[in-house]
């Protein structure tokens, strides 16, 4: 993708769409708008991904925690789009074994884990090994040594997927611009354009060339993530629902000094729950869920959110006794949900939801990585519902993403992983065009 030349056509060129964000949910609506026949641009203000998109879990996984709040349905869809971000992103969505402990008192009993996982297994169409199997006791010591073994009552043990959240959003991106949408990132929207009460585009600025400019489209859609109230809110239609944000952070150490085998999806003493993930030569585990409030662009990890997910390993891991000097880095990243009255954030869901002002102004929150794609196709399906002429249906899931071609694959993720182990903060953060404009100018932002 040229920067230079997305900047060019987005002075001069009318579009169908004008998507604002750049991050997992804006880069999968570009993607599927214009598959579908709709002249689409998009703007991010910083680097792509460089949100929420860049600060997950790093997983595309299923949402068994959903089946404990009854969300059938959530959990039939992420299970089916689970299977198709695999299929359409192999060289980014990788299998990926995971543990599930089963304590004594804790989240999930023997039936609920069975039913859970043998739901994953059919949606996602999985066979042979990586079948999900349940485990007693002592199959679930010998599986990983470091579990505390006087609340361990056995395990379940089965199939996720392992991803770089950052490379599957340039991924989606890229893949768009090569069907010809225009795309590009430190472009900031001031604000709307309006006439007779509908949007017709926006007023952004280039934070590179420092200049103001128009970019003209029928319709607008805001995918900012964090920032969706505060677009809303230009627009003058935020009112109703609004996002509630929770902040969600990692800590990576040594694998030498947490030595797991797998992936742990394990209970904290409060009930809530924990990912341990082992990577190369590092393990980062995490995340909290807190409400906040402050600076959205760089959310940091405090003393107290370490100490937080410090004393849910050593609950779980009591061997393992990590300190705060035993971390090499961390992150945080910001959860766009959907407030609800008398929940706390851990039990708000995550399924996203569509906000469509008098305006014609479409605005989308909440929602996983996992779930992206389908996310977007409800999104251009609106979009399509008041576009003049025909459009095609959704063609994504079928669409490979861009990056799988190289023949050298194993050598660049060798490199990739050499990269999260002796850089951790620099990839956890993915900050990497910003690092690069800052250190080196601005003309290593075109990618």
């Amino acid at each position: 993708m040229n920067r230079n030349e997305a900047i060019k056509k987005l002075k001069s060129e009318p579009f169908d769409l004008l998507v604002v964000g750049g991050g997992i949910t804006g880069a999968g609506i570009a993607l599927d708008a214009q598959m579908r026949g709709l002249k689409t641009a998009l703007v991010e203000m910083q680097d792509f991904a460089s949100g929420t998109s860049s600060r997950s879990t790093k997983l595309i996984h299923g949402g068994l925690r959903y089946l404990k709040q009854f969300e059938f349905r959530l959990v039939n869809e992420v299970g089916r789009e689970r299977a198709i971000v695999h299929k359409i992103a192999t060289h980014l969505v990788h299998p990926d074994k995971m543990l599930l402990p089963l304590i004594k008192d804790g989240n999930y009993g023997y039936l609920l884990t069975n039913m859970g996982l043998s739901v994953y297994d059919f949606l996602a169409g999985v066979e042979g090994s990586d079948k999900k199997r349940m485990l007693n006791k002592s199959e679930t010591e010998a599986m990983e040594p470091l579990l505390r073994k006087d609340i361990l009552e056995g395990g379940g043990y089965y199939a996720e997927y392992r991803t770089d959240d950052a490379r599957l959003v340039m991924g989606v991106a890229s893949t768009a611009w090569s069907k010809g949408a225009v795309l590009s990132n430190y472009v900031k929207l001031e604000n709307l354009i309006s006439k007779n009460g509908r949007v017709q585009g926006a007023y952004a600025k280039d934070l590179i060339g420092d200049e103001l400019f128009e970019i003209k489209a029928k319709q607008v859609v805001n995918a900012t993530g964090p920032w969706v109230d505060g677009i809303r809110e230009k627009d003058g239609s935020l009112e109703g629902k609004r996002l509630y944000l929770s902040k969600g952070i990692h800590l990576v150490v040594d694998h030498s000094k947490f030595p797991i085998r797998q992936t742990v999806y394990f209970d904290n003493e409060d009930g809530r729950m924990i990912f341990a993930i082992p990577r190369g030569k590092t393990t980062y585990f995490g995340t909290t869920d807190t409400a906040y409030n402050t600076d959205k662009e760089d959310p940091l990890v405090s003393r107290e959110d370490a100490e937080y997910v410090i004393k849910a390993v050593n609950f779980m891991f009591p061997s393992v006794q990590i300190t705060m000097g035993d971390i090499r880095s961390s992150w945080a990243g910001l959860r766009p949900l959907i407030h609800e009255d008398g929940k706390d954030p851990s039990q708000i869901s995550r399924k996203d939801e569509i906000f469509e002002s008098p305006s014609g102004l479409i605005s989308i929150a909440g929602g996983k990585l996992t779930g992206y794609r389908k996310m977007a196709e409800r999104v251009v399906n609106l979009v399509a519902e008041k576009h003049e002429g025909n459009l095609l249906t959704c063609q994504t899931e079928f669409q490979q993403i861009n990056g799988g071609e190289f023949e050298n694959y194993k050598e660049v993720q060798a490199l990739l992983d050499r990269l999260f182990t002796e850089f951790p903060l620099l990839i956890a953060n993915f900050q990497m065009a910003e690092y690069l404009v800052h250190n080196y100018g601005t003309a290593a932002v075109e990618i």
